[in-house]
């Protein structure tokens, strides 16, 4: 189900699933790799979401390939990554 990012206080051009009631998915389609400066966007996207629904976990769709750096930097924060296929 896509949520409105306005709800989290997120610019109205971020997509949002929730798929279940506390597990929200950030979607990001591209072809250029997501680095490390993303990766801190992200981070505060995700925190930005568990301000508003304190037990959420979030995680990361996308169908660009992750830096190994900004991977690692995810972890840490519990940040999941999801591959999606590129026709999804």
């Amino acid at each position: 189900m896509i949520v409105d990012p306005k709800k989290f206080g997120l610019h109205p051009a971020t997509k949002i699933e929730q798929t279940r009631k506390s597990k929200f998915a950030l979607v990001i389609r591209r072809k250029s790799r997501i680095i490390m400066k993303d990766g801190e966007n992200i981070l505060k996207k995700a925190e930005r979401i568990k301000s508003h629904v304190p037990q959420a976990r979030v995680l990361l769709k996308t169908t660009a390939p992750v830096c190994s750096k900004t991977r690692a930097f995810l972890s840490e924060h519990h940040i999941g990554i999801e591959a999606l296929c590129p026709e999804e």
